[in-house]
């Protein structure tokens, strides 16, 4: 056996020199905690007020950052890495403008409770509150968007405030959590004794449920006759997908999975009934609609999932699992409320459910317009439908890639057309919806998971609001496949225009858009494009070929809507089912 190197060093190793008790500065101090947290890269952009902790990761080889473009870029990376790992995300930016270019990822992660930490910087502690130059309350402004806000004034808390941030940002209902530090503090000296215990007045997430409402669910599963489950993003992000798929087939209820939901419950499976919502199946729409039961597991009754407040599952006994309790009883009535992680929820309450008896003739109805009612579209032999384009990548991946989207159609097709089998591997803005997010997101995923295969699915509008990140894809060789969906135009924006306001069609042409094969080529990523089908397929087999990342322009039918769709205004099960 040949000696170990000095470069190679086991974890033991790297945390004792971590640990090591040592007069360090704030910025080290920084640093060294993260590693301690387990972090294993930051994605950031520097600027004077966090100099000095750039400064400290000058020659530290055992620190990993990213260099992105732009500050959204860097927190939708962190993001897109969160949400594939399960980790906590962590990103940094300077004060003034480096900070309020984070505002829309912090709130995007807000919306969908992904747990970061996001670090800036700040003016001296004696500067705050002089308006002094790039000086921003960052800590105010993003107040209604964390979880929990620091601004750190003195060096020797800095050990407590980072522990304590990761934390609350990967407990209870997962969220932000910003850390403001100011330059004297990031500069100023102490002794490091890193903090090992967490005393957090007044922050204490309730996870495990009452049995008494445990109970209170079996009993009325074995009496319900229309049983639905409806299953959300807070099972993939307490792990609880295993839970589920017994619950699932012990009880043998039908369930819908929402956006975010997507991959927590196998999609080939006989009691899947796909997403429901504005742009879901008529089998959930109508399933949820017709209940006498209804079980939300980590869902949150979006309005794009209920509709109609007052129309939303009339008949319907509803059951509300959540980790959050503002969100139980917030938007639906709540009949049988369920405080606790959804894992913990399930293992407890999967001794005790029976099958679902009674529920025969129903599981035959879903099965029926499961196979009367499928997803359709009117395909063409002379245009490219996008529809068709997710079915390609879908069937030449057999749906186990990460796939991450941007926001509008393009990510209502992939929904649904691409079929999930694993939890987190599916990556988009469902809260916020947040244009630009889509493509940094796959960054942060392939960073998680190197050697998974990542596709950033974009809209031509969304994918020119974070471009500028191809070049860290190029430098980094970081080998995401990066898909445009181009229909020269904001295709949601068109599409409610044209069913909502009579056609009156208000500032969405996109036609002036550079050609992306070029921009592509310009950062130094392959670029391909492809008009007709025959061009898709080779010019997606040679992406798949290509080490390295890949941007793949598919220019598309320009008129082409997303169905079915659910106006506002009108319950679930008043669908437009579109020409199909």
């Amino acid at each position: 056996m040949s000696a170990q190197t000095p470069e190679v060093r086991s974890t033991e190793q790297l945390r004792e020199k971590w640990l090591k008790p040592e007069v360090i500065t704030g910025s080290e101090i920084l640093l060294r905690s993260l590693l301690l947290e387990g972090v294993e890269c930051v994605f950031g952009y520097p600027g004077g007020a966090v100099l000095y902790i750039y400064d400290a990761m000058y020659g530290f080889k055992d620190f990993n950052h990213v260099l992105t473009r732009h500050e959204q870029g860097a927190i939708h990376a962190a993001d897109g890495y969160a949400r594939a790992s399960g980790k906590v995300g962590v990103c940094i930016a300077t004060s003034g403008p480096g900070a309020t270019n984070l505002v829309t990822g912090i709130a995007t992660a807000y919306m969908d409770s992904v747990p970061l930490v996001v670090i800036t910087g700040n003016v001296a502690t004696t500067l705050i509150g002089t308006d002094a130059f790039q000086e921003a309350d960052i800590t105010g402004i993003t107040m209604p968007i964390t979880k929990h806000s620091y601004l750190v004034r003195d060096v020797k808390d800095l050990p407590r405030v980072i522990h304590e941030a990761f934390h609350i940002a990967s407990t209870g209902r997962k969220g932000p959590v910003l850390i403001d530090i100011p330059k004297d503090v990031s500069a100023a000296t102490t002794l490091f004794q890193p903090e090992e215990r967490i005393q957090l007045r007044g922050y204490n997430p309730r996870t495990v449920p009452n049995k008494l409402q445990l109970d209170k669910l079996a009993r009325a599963i074995e009496e319900a006759e229309r049983p639905m489950i409806l299953a959300g993003g807070g099972v993939i992000y307490s792990g609880a997908h295993e839970g589920l798929y017994e619950f699932v087939n012990k009880t043998g209820i039908p369930i819908t999975t929402t956006l975010l939901g997507l991959g927590a419950f196998p999609t080939g499976n006989d009691l899947w009934t796909g997403m429901p919502g504005m742009h879901g199946t008529y089998t959930s729409n109508h399933g949820i609609q017709q209940s006498d039961l209804l079980i939300n597991i980590g869902a949150r009754f979006d309005d794009r999932v209920t509709g109609k407040l007052d129309g939303f599952a009339p008949h319907a006994k509803i059951v509300h699992i959540d980790i959050d309790p503002a969100e139980i009883g917030k938007n639906v009535p709540t009949d049988i409320p369920i405080v606790g992680d959804v894992k913990t929820v399930l293992e407890m309450l999967n001794p005790l459910v029976p099958y679902a008896a009674k529920a025969d003739a129903w599981r035959n109805q879903i099965r029926k317009w499961k196979a009367e009612y499928p997803f359709r579209y009117v395909d063409s032999d002379t245009v490219l439908k996008p529809q068709w384009v997710i079915e390609m990548l879908n069937d030449t991946t057999k749906g186990e890639a990460i796939v991450t989207t941007d926001v509008g159609q393009h990510q209502m097709w992939a929904a649904q057309y691409y079929k999930f089998n694993q939890p987190r591997s599916w990556i988009t803005s469902g809260g916020l919806g947040t244009m630009g997010f889509g493509f940094p997101s796959a960054i942060g995923a392939q960073m998680a998971h190197p050697d998974r295969l990542v596709i950033s699915i974009n809209g031509d509008g969304g994918m020119q609001m974070c471009s500028q990140e191809l070049a860290i894809c190029a430098i980094n060789n970081i080998p995401v496949k990066i898909v445009v969906i181009n229909n020269q135009v904001l295709g949601m924006v068109r599409q409610w225009q044209e069913l909502i306001y009579d056609n009156r069609y208000s500032h969405i042409d996109l036609a002036g858009s550079p050609e992306f094969v070029k921009l592509a080529e310009a950062y130094g990523v392959k670029g391909l494009r492809a008009t007709t089908k025959e061009e898709a397929q080779r010019a997606w087999a040679e992406a798949m070929e290509t080490p390295g990342p890949v941007l793949v322009e598919f220019v598309v039918e320009k008129g082409e809507n997303v169905y079915p769709m659910v106006t506002q205004g009108s319950t679930i099960d008043q669908m437009l089912m579109g020409d199909a």
